[in-house]
């Protein structure tokens, strides 16, 4: 199957910029881009036996979006569709065909406030294979910043590893895996604690240096960065580093997760504050 990368679009300033993140992916790859609109935001009525048509407005819109991403990026094909489904729900589906799925941080019925707006939170917790959530919105894409993964030796981090390494070598820029460990601070400790986190700091290196490893034989020729990171949390130590990061890249859930959840803590809190493009890292099935 010929993959696509898939972006969403409703002619919002967050769909926007999205769409040109998702044609930069899919030129990347030599992948054909699908633009993607879901112009149902209210149920149907189940009396209602035709099905509601697109209106002329949306339509401008996705072609609107379609002609002037050919324009931009030379070579790149670009399809148009229109689907009669929610924009969460259109997306989750086109994601089981797609090689990548790219999401704004907020739609056109977004509200301000909100960091990531529902469609973006849906398709990122459900999607049937990677998703890129560009946030924050004001910002120009970022082509030379390193790739940021976080890594705690999880089969989900594992994964986001191998993703994260895709994706430097694709754009041509070095891939860093960060662990956070637990900040010890300045004051005195009892022996068994300072034990416990010489144990705890000697687990982190041996996990960026097994990552490591599996990237050097994988991509011998990209540049692959070690960075141990201290924070009060794991979210709050990626959130930090990926201020100098182009991309971070994160697993659904860590060592810590549930299996019930779609999304771990850590995931949700670098979709909803990362100062960059975030990638969650789901297999594609």
């Amino acid at each position: 199957m010929n993959r696509q990368v898939v972006v969403g679009v409703d002619g919002s300033p967050s769909s926007l910029v999205a769409a040109e993140h998702a044609a930069r992916a899919a030129q990347l790859r030599s992948r054909p881009l699908l633009v993607v609109h879901g112009y149902l935001r209210a149920p149907l009525n189940p009396y209602d036996l035709t099905m509601p048509a697109p209106s002329e407005e949306a339509q401008r819109m996705v072609e609107g979006v379609a002609a002037d991403l050919t324009e931009r990026f030379p070579g790149l094909a670009v399809e148009v569709r229109q689907v009669a489904g929610g924009p969460g729900a259109t997306m989750v589906e086109e994601s089981r065909r797609a090689e990548l799925v790219v999401v704004g941080s907020r739609g056109s019925g977004g509200f301000t406030g909100l960091l990531l707006g529902s469609v973006g939170a849906q398709v990122a917790a459900h999607a049937r294979c990677p998703v890129l959530v560009v946030r924050p919105e004001g910002q120009p894409i970022d082509v030379d910043g390193p790739v940021l993964v976080g890594v705690d030796g999880s089969e989900s981090s594992q994964l986001a590893v191998g993703y994260g390494a895709v994706e430097a070598a694709l754009r041509d820029v070095p891939l860093v895996l960060a662990h956070v460990g637990p900040s010890g601070g300045d004051r005195p400790v009892p022996d068994e604690i300072e034990e416990a986190q010489a144990a705890e700091q000697a687990e982190a290196v041996r996990l960026l240096a097994d990552a490591s490893a599996v990237v050097r034989a994988e991509h011998p020729d990209l540049v692959v960065r070690e960075h141990p990171v201290r924070a009060s949390s794991p979210a709050q130590g990626l959130v930090e580093a990926s201020g100098a990061a182009s991309l971070l890249v994160v697993g659904t859930r860590g060592r810590a997760g549930f299996a019930g959840l779609l999304l771990g803590s850590v995931s949700q809190a670098a979709v909803q504050h990362a100062h960059c493009p975030v990638l969650v890292a789901h297999p594609v099935s």
